[in-house]
């Protein structure tokens, strides 16, 4: 039986990330970077995918498991009958290098160990030729991929892989390194584990240090925040929406996608929760990012891009992975990335504004790159879409899409310029007319809340984003009365489902776990609404969904009481992080601390904020 999803670590250097289960096994690595073919995917399938497993030989032994704080360091104690010992896991800041890093040390007695190194080029699909440089170095080689492996004690090869038996009694330590490389150059130099350790805490003690107290949240802030920096991309500063690829939406089910790529929408939510935070510089970046990723023609406007902003993410599928728990099948690239999401012009524009009242500057080409982007939009906005949730039946007229839209305008309208500027003028008329036509087409005449699509009598959880907005005022009974709404039709065991999948409206087979987010975005509603005994009670038994280690997946099942889809979900831990402020600045005991005077109250979550 493989772990569950929520049984997992994440360890990462802002280049890609590995997921090690509690029995200390790596199941799960892209080098050299996140959308990178995996050479551990036993994730996906079993240990002949390649892992890497390290821990104490006795069956019995307990772990026990944290982060050093602030960091993506991972610490594992093992306790045997016959003493302790610490195994600590990390992926090194080496400049281009990238790989991870293993050390073993005895705290008491003596500990036995073994560690079996299974490499699995190409998803697990591709066997390489290991060799031995020296009696502490290994390489494994197949196609373009290198793995240098280097080592404190023997590796031998036996049965297609590499093992190693050995003990630490207190004092002692083992040390693995294992760094990739193209296998046309060089191997990769050699790296001190005990000054990449070093640093790589310096690394996240400055970054983490800097996060806004946020009183008693401030800890589960502070870890989704180091998360979000952990899917970060350093090289281009673009933000992926997670570390992998066909964890499953529903156990068994075919809904699984790869979610290794950056998502517009959802990079622009990460800003608004790093802003809000503080984090000015990783803002700037974002800025730097989606302006290369979006440059050319508004009418190519994608939904998603690779991590330097490639636009070829054709999916195709791993035939040879079984899928985790047999959910297949697996999928590699992402067809969403040739849809049509209205909603993207709206969140970028809103994002750019809640940026410049946060300080971040925008280039001075900035706002004739906006005028072009919006006489495209201006021409489109009567379409119907794909939506936000990247449905794959046929286009709807999403109500959330058309606020987008709405909201687009109406930022721009309200950006800074002459007094009767014609541009700020035209961009409200459309604003006036976006909206008109929503209210008009999108709203339930006997329940009087939004819908998910004109002509619907459902709703949807992104209208949850919609009331959020100043599209209708708080005190607008609209708005109340889609809460309700939501909380009739969607609302489940406690937990907000994205929309009812029996539908049929996205084309797929129905089933799906609730959707986290969502449900953060349910206890900011409870804020605006002023329902703060509920808001409170939502976010704590949302948060008690964080695993040991305080990460999220996108999805729950409250009847299995598993996390489901891809791990960790950046989208999860930006609504936690929202929702944390949200309240904070709400609540009276939170009024002396260092929260935004213009903090996410009133606005929608993430990329929205405007």
């Amino acid at each position: 039986m493989a772990p569950r999803i929520e049984d997992y670590a994440m360890i990462g250097n802002c280049r890609s990330a590995a997921l090690v289960s509690r029995d200390g096994s790596i199941d799960w690595l892209c080098l050299p970077r996140f959308d990178a073919a995996a050479c551990f995917a036993a994730l996906l399938g079993d240990e002949d995918h390649g892992c890497w497993q390290l821990a104490p030989s006795d069956g019995e032994a307990r772990s026990r498991r944290e982060y050093i704080d602030g960091s993506l360091v991972l610490l594992t104690e093992w306790q045997t009958a016959t003493g302790s010992a610490r195994v600590t896991d990390f992926m090194p800041f080496a400049g281009d290098q990238v790989g991870v890093t293993r050390i073993v040390e005895g705290i008491e007695g003596r500990v036995d160990f073994e560690t079996l190194l299974r490499i699995r080029f190409d998803y697990g699909n591709a066997v390489p030729w290991v060799s031995r440089i020296d009696d502490d170095t290994l390489t494994a080689v197949a196609g373009p991929d290198l793995v240098v492996v280097r080592s404190t004690v023997p590796l031998e090869g036996e049965n297609m892989h590499s093992v190693a038996r050995f003990a630490v009694s207190a004092g002692e330590a083992a040390t693995f390194t294992m760094t990739w490389g193209p296998s046309h150059l060089a191997p990769p130099d050699a790296i001190d584990p005990r000054a990449a350790l070093e640093q790589s805490l310096a690394f996240w003690e400055d970054w983490s240090g800097r996060c806004l107290g946020m009183g008693e949240w401030t800890d589960i802030v502070r870890r989704s925040l180091v998360v979000l920096k952990g899917l970060s991309y350093l090289p281009t500063g673009g933000i992926v929406a997670a570390p992998t690829t066909s964890l499953p939406e529903w156990i068994g089910g075919e809904r699984n996608w790869d979610y290794r790529y950056c998502w517009a929408r959802d990079a622009t939510f990460v800003l608004s929760a790093l802003v809000n935070a503080g984090y000015h510089d990783e803002a700037s970046a974002w800025r730097d990012w989606v302006r290369r990723a979006v440059a050319g023609s508004p009418g190519q406007l994608q939904v998603l891009y690779g991590l330097a902003g490639e636009r070829r993410l054709e999916e195709y599928e791993l035939t040879w992975l079984p899928g985790y728990e047999g959910s297949r099948p697996v999928r590699v690239g992402n067809a969403a990335s040739s849809q049509f999401q209205l909603d993207i012009f709206g969140e970028l524009v809103g994002a750019f504004a809640h940026a410049v009242r946060h300080g971040v500057a925008l280039q001075p080409e900035a706002d004739g790159v906006q005028e072009v982007f919006l006489d495209h939009l201006a021409s489109i906005w009567r379409e119907p879409d794909e939506g936000i949730w990247e449905i794959r039946g046929e286009p709807r007229h999403f109500v959330h899409s058309k606020v987008m839209a709405w909201l687009a305008f109406q930022r721009a309208s309200e950006q800074p310029r002459e007094e009767g500027s014609p541009l700020s003028r035209r961009w409200r008329g459309i604003a006036d007319e976006i909206r008109a036509d929503i209210l008009a087409k999108g709203v339930d005449p006997e329940r009087g809340c939004l819908v998910q699509s004109y002509g619907s009598t459902e709703v949807d959880a992104s209208l949850l984003l919609v009331t959020l907005t100043d599209f209708l005022p708080p005190d607008d009974p609209r708005v109340a009365a889609t809460v309700r709404a939501v909380e009739k039709d969607l609302l489940v065991d406690g937990f907000v489902l994205r929309y009812d999948t029996r539908s049929g409206v996205d084309g797929l087979p129905p089933g799906e776990g609730q959707f986290l987010p969502c449900s953060f975005w349910l206890v900011e509603n409870y804020v605006l609404l002023g329902r703060m005994d509920e808001a409170r009670e939502l976010f704590v038994r949302l948060v008690g969904l964080t695993n040991d280690l305080g990460l999220l997946a996108e999805e729950y099942d409250p009847v299995s009481k598993r996390l489901l889809g891809n791990f960790p979900q950046a989208f999860s831990h930006v609504a936690l992080v929202n929702a944390a402020y949200s309240l904070a600045r709400r609540s009276s005991a939170t009024a002396d601390m260092h929260v935004s005077p213009e903090s996410t109250l009133n606005q929608p979550s993430p990329g929205v904020r405007a």
